[in-house]
C-alpha cells in the first residue's frame, strides 16, 4: 500500500498477489508459471474499469524482477526491483499509455529498444495501458516479436474493449479476463479502509457505495473517499446523507410511486415524481431505476435476497413482492417498452421534466382494470378478445350491463392512436367514397384539383408521364424531380376516394407526354404559326428588336 497517498485509490493500491481482492484464480495462475519458470512471452489481461489490470501488471513485473524470488516476494520492505517498480521510475520496465503512443512510429521505437538487454534486472517488461488504441499498423509491426521475442522480453497488455484488438494479437497472448468483484468482498473490503481511515459511515451507506461502483475497485475506493471527506465529525453517515451526496434516490419513493400508478392515483404519482426531482435527480437516471424496479417486479420470484445483492433492502424486496402479485406480466412488459422509448426520446425533449410526467400519465392509462374481487383483470390484447367468439358470446349472455361497460372503457383506455385512426378512414371509405371511378388520367388529374391535392396534381402534370392507365392499374414513366412519397401518396389517395385497391407501377417506356410538356408544345407550335402570319411581319418591320414570347386565345378564337 501507498501510505503517503492522500487518495484512497492510490494509497490502497495492492502491491503483491495477496493484496489482490476477487482474482484469486488469475493470480494462482500467473503465480504458479513463474514459480515454475514458464510464464507466457505476453500476457494480456481485459475487464472494466477499476478491477486491478494494470495493478496487475506491475504485481507480475514484480513477480519477474524481485531479487528475493516470486516464493518470497516483498510485501513491505521492498527491494530495489520492487521498490522502483511500484513508484514507476525501473530502467527497464516501460509504463506506456497506448492512447498517447498508438501511431507505428512509436512501436518500431518500442521494438528498437527491445533488442538491448535489461541493465539491472532479469527481465525487460513494456507494460501497454489501454492497447486497444494502438493503430492496426503498430499491432502488425508487433506481430512477429510478440511470436518470437527474446529471452529476457515481456509484455503485458491491458485492456478495458477487448474486441478492438485484433485476433492475431489475442492469440499471441496469454489472455485474461478480470471478472468484477463481488459486492459482499468489495463491501467488506471499504469497511475495513473505512476503519483504517476512522471514518464514520454506517453499513447501509457503504452497501450504496457498492452498489453504485457496479463492480470496481477504484470507482469504490473514490466514492468512500467523497463519503469520508463530507462527513460531520461528530456524527455518523447515514444512507440519506449519502443519496444526497452522490446523487442517488432512496429506492423506496420509487417503490410507492409503482403503488400510486397501479392505483391510478394520477395526483400521488406526480407529487412523488416531483419529490423525486427536486432531489436533483436527472431524468435518464430516474427512468434506469425505473427500468431496474420494473425488472424486479417481474423476476422477484426468482432473486435471492443473501448477501451478494445490495440493489434492494428487507423491506424494498416485501413491498416489491406484494406488487408483483397485483399486476400480470403483460402490463409490465407493456411498461417496460414505453419506458425504453421515452429513454431514447429524451435527448430531442427540450424540458425533459415535463416530458417525464408526461410519460408517467401515459403509463396510467395503461393500468390494468380490476374485474372481480378476486382481483382478476381483464386481457390487455382485446384483438384476442374480439376474435374469440366464444368468450364474446359468454360476455354478452351472462354478465350485467355495468361489467359490458367496465369492459368498454378498458379497451377504450388500451385502444392506441393508431388504431382508432385506421378504423375512421374504414368507415368513410364503405360509405361514401367507394361510388367514384376514375376512367381515364384526365379525371385523375381533375379529382385531385378538386381534393385540393395540389402537390399530386402537380406531380402528375409535370414529373408524370402516363404509359398506360387500366382497371385500377397505373403504368407510369418519370423524371428525376418526382417526389420520392409519391407513389405512396397517390396509392393512398386512390383507395381513400374510390374505396379499390390500386396498382401503380413504373415503366421502362418513355409513354406520353406530361400535361405541362404537352401546353409547352402547343404554346411553341402557336408562335411558330404566329410568326408566319402578317401581323407578326408588320410588327418586326416597325420594331426589329421586338421578340414573340407568348400567345393568349380568346374565347371565340
Amino acid at each position: 500500500m501507498n501510505k503517503n497517498s492522500k487518495v484512497l485509490a492510490l494509497k490502497y493500491r495492492p502491491k503483491t498477489f495477496k493484496d489482490l481482492i476477487g482474482q484469486e484464480v488469475i493470480a494462482e495462475t500467473i503465480y504458479n508459471s513463474i514459480k515454475h519458470n514458464r510464464s507466457a512471452n505476453a500476457y494480456l489481461f481485459t475487464g472494466i474499469r477499476g478491477v486491478g489490470k494494470t495493478t496487475i501488471a506491475r504485481i507480475v513485473a514484480k513477480s519477474l524482477n524481485c531479487k528475493n524470488g516470486i516464493e518470497n516476494l516483498c510485501e513491505d520492505n521492498f527491494c530495489e526491483n520492487c521498490e522502483a517498480i511500484s513508484n514507476s521510475n525501473h530502467i527497464d520496465i516501460f509504463e506506456l499509455d497506448a492512447a498517447s503512443r498508438s501511431s507505428v512510429e512509436n512501436t518500431k521505437e518500442l521494438i528498437e529498444f527491445s533488442r538491448y538487454a535489461p541493465t539491472s534486472s532479469k527481465y525487460k517488461i513494456y507494460i501497454l495501458d489501454e492497447c486497444h488504441m494502438l493503430s492496426r499498423q503498430a499491432w502488425n509491426s508487433l506481430l512477429k516479436t510478440l511470436e518470437e521475442p527474446p529471452e529476457y522480453l515481456k509484455f503485458i497488455f491491458a485492456t478495458t474493449e477487448i474486441k478492438k484488438v485484433p485476433v492475431t494479437i489475442v492469440s499471441r497472448c496469454q489472455r485474461f479476463d478480470l471478472s468484477r468483484i463481488n459486492s459482499q468482498e468489495l463491501f467488506k473490503f471499504i469497511k475495513e479502509v473505512k476503519n483504517n481511515e476512522k471514518g464514520k459511515i454506517n453499513d447501509e451507506a457503504l452497501k450504496l457505495i457498492v452498489k453504485i461502483s457496479e463492480g470496481s475497485v477504484r470507482d469504490a475506493l473514490s466514492l468512500l473517499d467523497r463519503a469520508l471527506l463530507s462527513q460531520n465529525e461528530k456524527s455518523e453517515l447515514n444512507l440519506k446523507e449519502a443519496q444526497k451526496i452522490f446523487g442517488y434516490f432512496d429506492k423506496s419513493h420509487l417503490i410507492n410511486l409503482f403503488k400510486y400508478l397501479f392505483k391510478g392515483d394520477e395526483k400521488e404519482v406526480i407529487n412523488i415524481y416531483r419529490s423525486i426531482y427536486n432531489q436533483g435527480v436527472e431524468p435518464k437516471i430516474f427512468l434506469n431505476d425505473f427500468l431496474e424496479i420494473l425488472y424486479y417486479i417481474k423476476n422477484i420470484l426468482s432473486i435471492k435476497l443473501d448477501g451478494t445483492n445490495f440493489s434492494l433492502n428487507d423491506k424494498e424486496f416485501r413491498e416489491i413482492e406484494l406488487i408483483s402479485k397485483e399486476i400480470t406480466p403483460e402490463v409490465l412488459l407493456l411498461f417496460w417498452q414505453f419506458t425504453i422509448k421515452t429513454l431514447s426520446e429524451l435527448d430531442i425533449v427540450s424540458n425533459q421534466n415535463l416530458s417525464m410526467e408526461m410519460f408517467l400519465i401515459r403509463l396510467l392509462y395503461l393500468k390494468e382494470e380490476k374485474v372481480s374481487r378476486n382481483e382478476n383483470y381483464v386481457e390487455l390484447n382485446y384483438e384476442k378478445n374480439l376474435n374469440n367468439h366464444s368468450k364474446s358470446e359468454e360476455i354478452q349472455t351472462n354478465k350485467e350491463e355495468d361489467s359490458v361497460e367496465i369492459k368498454k372503457k378498458t379497451i377504450s383506455q388500451i385502444k392506441n392512436f393508431s388504431q382508432e385512426q385506421t378504423s375512421k378512414p374504414e368507415i368513410k371509405i364503405e360509405t361514401k367514397l367507394k361510388k367514384l371511378e376514375i376512367k381515364n388520367f384526365e379525371e385523375l388529374i381533375n379529382l385531385c384539383n378538386q381534393k385540393k391535392e395540389l402537390k399530386l396534381k402537380y406531380e402528375l402534370e409535370t414529373n408524370v408521364s402516363l404509359v398506360s392507365f387500366i382497371d385500377n392499374r397505373i403504368e407510369i414513366s418519370f423524371n428525376e424531380n418526382l417526389d420520392k412519397n409519391f407513389v405512396k401518396e397517390l396509392s393512398f389517395k386512390l383507395n381513400e376516394w374510390t374505396g379499390q385497391r390500386w396498382i401503380i407501377a413504373f415503366s421502362k417506356e418513355i409513354g406520353q407526354l406530361s400535361k405541362k410538356n404537352k401546353k409547352n408544345l402547343d404554346r411553341l407550335k402557336m408562335i411558330e404559326d404566329a410568326k408566319k402570319g402578317n401581323i407578326y411581319k408588320k410588327v418586326i418591320e416597325s420594331i426589329p428588336d421586338a421578340e414573340l414570347i407568348n400567345i393568349k386565345l380568346t374565347d371565340t378564337e
